[in-house]
């Protein structure tokens, strides 16, 4: 049942294109245990969200040699062989709200050469002592561990890369080209942090509501800060950085 569930969804995914013109896919909250029954090929996925599914492990992942980007957070996964060998070129992952207790459950991410940012809040493994150090040591690859650089450093996006790593993954969504998605993809950052250039455009939408109605127009100022609110939680999980979460060394 379990399969046909995703199979189901991934059909409803694709919408009519052929498997070798999907560059993105999402599969948040398709309940599911596996990834049994998962198509293939899907050769040119690039982006994969799979938030909240209920997974227990990968079993079932095809080959995805294009996957860069992937966001499988809200799961109950702690095994990360099959994503390591099935997914060899990823460079930005998104692990919170999993069942990774130790700094030895992501020794498999070591192989994963092209790995920038990884989070891991709401994980166990987040309250040991010296977490942060440790991750950084096993996996030097690693620029961005839940948002923040090895001296602590917050990554920073500007308004324009932001916007125009949006445009890209919602060109893919609607079935365009993956070309302008390629180009793009080199100055974003990756799903995990789309919520970041959401954040600068609410606040943008923000100023334009507070001049709109000091001249008059606050019905329409109104629409505008109530679709900015809706939009915010339309893809991906929010980053937080809290230092409960992250172990007393995480602090900022």
């Amino acid at each position: 049942m379990g399969s046909k569930a995703l199979v189901d969804r991934i059909q409803l995914e694709l919408n009519g294109r052929e498997h070798d013109q999907v560059y993105d896919l999402t599969l948040d909250n398709c309940k599911v245990a596996t990834f049994d029954g998962f198509p293939q090929p899907l050769n040119k996925l690039r982006v994969m969200s799979a938030i909240n599914m209920g997974l227990k492990n990968l079993d079932g992942l095809p080959n995805l040699p294009e996957l860069t980007t992937v966001d499988l957070s809200d799961n109950k996964i702690s095994d990360f062989d099959q994503l390591v060998e099935k997914c060899p070129n990823i460079e930005h992952l998104n692990l919170c709200g999993n069942a990774v207790k130790t700094i030895d459950a992501l020794k498999p991410l070591q192989k994963l050469s092209k790995l920038a940012t990884l989070d891991l809040f709401t994980n166990e493994v987040t309250r040991l002592p010296n977490y942060r150090e440790d991750v950084f040591v096993l996996l030097p690859q690693v620029k961005y561990l839940d948002g923040f650089d090895i001296n602590n450093i917050e990554l920073e996006i500007s308004g324009d890369e932001g916007e125009d790593h949006e445009d890209a993954f919602d060109s893919d969504i609607s079935g365009e080209s993956g070309e302008d998605f390629e180009d793009e993809e080199e100055e974003g950052v990756g799903l995990s942090y789309l919520q970041s250039s959401k954040a600068l455009q609410d606040e943008d939408e923000s100023e334009d509501y507070e001049a709109r109605a000091q001249n008059g127009d606050a019905a329409d100022a109104i629409n505008t800060s109530a679709s900015a609110s809706q939009n915010n939680g339309k893809r991906g999980t929010k980053r937080k950085h809290e230092s409960d979460n992250a172990g007393p060394d995480t602090e900022h």
